[in-house]
């Protein structure tokens, strides 16, 4: 096993962590904020997909698509909570889970009937395309280098937003005590509906730019809105901070898993059967990390509300 070999996984794990922190804050913010359990978070990914893939291939500038994806998913996601989760706010959470689901349906049929069922594809722009060198001999894409980046700008951007704004402010005791903020004549439902759109907006980021690096299609969101579940069940419920350790946790469990299980595996066993059962524990193991976690720290790493 090389060290670029390594570098390279690590890296890819770091990677997969930072989108899942896109997608991830969102729905730790919508959650913290408005207490709803939305499970249509990933069709808001796939929308901010397809609106660069589509802009982006009659333009001929991902740029161009990257603004599209993110303009895209905020408004469909503040047309999505003023039509319907508005009205979902003093339900359970049941009702929460029904309808978002059905939502889930409507999003899917609805880019289906718009796009057709194949896939769309987004080529990397040439500003970003080629490789870094690693150390050890080996090469790193350059875009996968950017997306890590762009997540770190996030990050700062958001404990920027969050810690140091007026609107920040008004989140952060939206989380504390919605009704006493009602009271000192803050438009609460203006609140709920910027934060949902801005974390739709951050999930049509996400979704944007994995599109370049995977084919874009119907449902691509629901797989990705499962791990953002158990990243912000692991950090901690309407936690930014808890969001981004968990998310940068899973991506590097699973990735490291996936490359290391298998060969650790490989010395106790023949190589034809260290490959499959290493894979399958491999996409047991952070499930098997979030258990753990759950058992010594119920609350998260990083509850918002602890």
């Amino acid at each position: 096993m090389s060290l670029a070999l390594l570098i390279e996984q690590f890296l890819n794990g770091l990677q997969l962590g930072v989108m899942l922190f896109l997608i991830a804050a969102g729905l730790t913010l919508i959650f913290g904020v408005m207490g709803l359990i939305n499970l249509a978070h990933g069709s808001l990914y796939m929308v901010g997909a397809f609106a660069c893939a589509t802009v982006a291939a009659a333009t001929g500038s991902f740029w161009l698509g990257l603004v599209a994806s993110l303009a895209a998913a905020a408004a469909a996601g503040a047309l999505m909570e003023v039509a319907i989760i508005r009205r979902l706010y003093a339900r359970d959470h049941l009702d929460q889970v029904l309808a978002t689901f059905a939502l889930i349906l409507i999003f899917s049929e609805g880019t289906r009937w718009l796009f057709g069922s194949f896939p769309l594809y987004l080529d990397i722009p040439p500003l970003l395309q080629g490789a870094v060198a690693l150390p050890g001999g080996g090469q790193y894409p350059l875009y996968r280098l950017a997306i890590i980046g762009v997540g770190v700008i996030v990050a700062i951007g958001l404990y920027l937003l969050i810690g140091r704004t007026r609107l920040g402010m008004r989140i952060r005791a939206g989380e504390s005590d919605r009704e006493m903020i009602a009271a000192l004549g803050i438009d609460i439902r203006s609140l709920y509906t910027i934060v949902f759109a801005f974390g739709a907006a951050l999930a049509g980021l996400a979704g944007a730019l994995v599109g370049a690096l995977q084919s874009v299609q119907v449902g691509m969101g629901e797989p990705a809105l499962i791990l953002a579940f158990v990243v912000i069940v692991i950090g901690g419920i309407g936690s930014i901070k808890g969001a981004l350790i968990g998310a940068i946790l899973v991506g590097l469990v699973d990735t490291m898993g996936r490359f290391l299980l298998p060969k650790a595996l490989a010395l106790m066993m023949p190589a034809t059967q260290a490959g499959p059962v290493g894979a399958a524990l491999a996409s047991m193991l952070i499930y098997i990390v979030m258990a753990l976690i759950l058992a010594f720290r119920p609350s998260g790493l990083f509850s918002a509300r602890t």
